[in-house]
Order: structure tokens, then sequence, then C-alpha cells
């Protein structure tokens, strides 16, 4: 079943200006409950209008977005619930922070859904508790965290609503190593434990390969592929030719099968390229 579909989606900025130009045209996506879709796609092409369409923040020029089958524009007066439910968290949202201390932050958006103070106190906790905030950090200003620290609860704060859908905007971007994997790896856990959607939008396609279930490709505004990282991935001629270049270790293992190596090509991750070199070393051991 889905959980957001997009029919005839199009937004146009500048519109009855010389600058008028399609953000996004014609988008028609459909994406299952459960699933993490990676969204990748060159700076401009339609990625960051696109999620803010997904949970109201911006109005499509034309189309319709369903959320749960239901039309999220048809009463307007709802829209402020599909943001409870579709929760979206910017790239850099630690500049979002603004509260006295790290508990009011993150019980920012539980508050304004006028849920009980026992019930937003568990859920700040349990937010803190999943993003690896300790308790303590809870009652200090946000400002006297490091930088990671403060990504981790700006998005604690989008994870308290609870919402049906997640959507993350560049998590990793400026993160150290140590930090962007922290990153990667809790989203991941997130999505297992809470059995919610993820919309993760980046620019590494290795960090998109490790995670994804399906993969959403955009191309000067247009939803031009969709579907599971083998079949995505596997289109790799497409993808450069939009400036988009598929992981160093599947351009290994293409290397190696043109040199006439019995090698998988669908080799997206180094855990996988591991995984085929120990393979490939076994079958010819046992010749």
């Amino acid at each position: 079943m889905s959980v957001i579909r997009t029919e005839n989606l199009t937004h146009i900025y500048n519109k009855g200006t010389p600058f008028q130009m399609a953000a996004i045209d014609n988008v028609n996506i459909e994406i299952e409950k459960g699933e993490l879709v990676g969204i990748i796609g060159h700076t401009g092409s339609g990625k960051s209008t696109l999620i803010q369409h997904l949970n109201g923040l911006l109005k499509p020029e034309s189309g319709k977005i369903y959320l749960d089958g239901e039309d999220i524009w048809a009463d307007k007066s709802k829209i402020r619930n599909v943001r409870f439910k579709v929760g979206l968290c910017f790239q850099y949202p630690e500049y979002q922070l603004f509260e006295e201390t790290v508990y009011k932050d993150i019980a920012f958006g539980p508050t304004n859904m006028g849920l009980s103070e026992a019930e937003i106190d568990k859920r700040v906790r349990e937010a803190a508790n999943f993003v690896g905030l300790k308790s303590e950090y809870l009652e200090k200003s946000p400002f006297d965290l490091s930088g990671g620290e403060k990504r981790r609860a700006a998005i604690a704060g989008v994870m308290a609503m609870q919402p049906e859908v997640l959507i993350m905007d560049e998590p990793t971007a400026g993160l150290d190593p140590k930090g962007r994997d922290r990153i990667l790896s809790m989203l991941k856990e997130y999505r297992e434990e809470t059995g919610s959607t993820v919309l993760l939008v980046s620019h590494s396609m290795e960090d998109v390969a490790k995670l994804a279930t399906k993969v959403l490709v955009m191309n000067d505004s247009h939803a031009v592929m969709y579907g599971s990282v083998s079949e995505v991935y596997s289109r790799g001629e497409e993808l450069s030719e939009m400036g988009l270049n598929v992981p160093q270790i599947t351009r290994v293992f293409m290397g190696l099968k043109a040199k006439g190596f019995n090698v998988n090509e669908g080799i997206y991750t180094v855990e996988q390229g591991l995984n085929e070199i120990i393979r490939l070393k076994k079958e010819r051991c046992g010749k």
C-alpha cells in the first residue's frame, strides 16, 4: 500500500515573469509504506522542491499529492496535521534550534500537536535516547553542544512527533566521516524499529546504496528513474549523462568485468565488493 503518491505534480517558480521555470514538472511517483527511498539528482534537479510538496510546505501549481490515499490539499484546514504526519528535516537543521534548552527544542513539535505533558516528556526522552543524546544533555542550551550533537538534537525534534513519513534533506552535510556514519546508522535503525517510511535526499550515491530499498532519480525537474538500487544503478551510463556517477566500487567491478573476470557487476557497497572478491577467490581455489 502506498503512503505517498503524486499525480502529475508540477510547481512553477517566478510564474508570469521572464524567469519562469518549472522546478518540478509532471512528477508521478508512488512510495510504499515502510520503504527507505534515496532521492538523488544534481543541484537544481528538483529534489528539495519535491520534498517540500510532500508535507504541504509548498502548494503545487497543478497535480496532487496523496497521503494514505487522501489529497492533502482537499481541505486546507487540515494541512497542519499533514506536517505532523510527514516530518521534514532540512539540510543543516541545527540552524533551526532556538529554545533555551535541548529538552524544549525537542518538545516543540509534540507541544504544538496538543499532546499531554506526560506524552510530550515520554516522546522527548525516547527521541533523545534514539539519537544518542544522554538525559543530562536535555537541560543544556542547544548552543553548548558540538556540531554533531546539535544535528542529532534537531533530528530528535522531528522524530519526537513520530511522523508516519520522515524526510531528511542531506542529513550528513558538513559532518566528519564518524558523524556521517552515525547519522546514517541511526536512520537505518529508526526505520527498522519504527516501521516508518524514510526519504533520504543525498548527493552520495554510496550512502544511498548502503541504506535505500528504492532510489528516485530527479533530473531537470522530472522523476526519470524509480526502482530498486540494482535497477537504477545498473543504468550507469544514463546516470553519468545526468552528471551523476555510480559508486567507485561499482566502477571497479565494471572494469574487472570488462577485463574478463567473472564478477558480478551489481556491486554498490564496499561490503558487497569484499564478499564478491572472497567468492571469486574461493571459486578459483576450488578449480
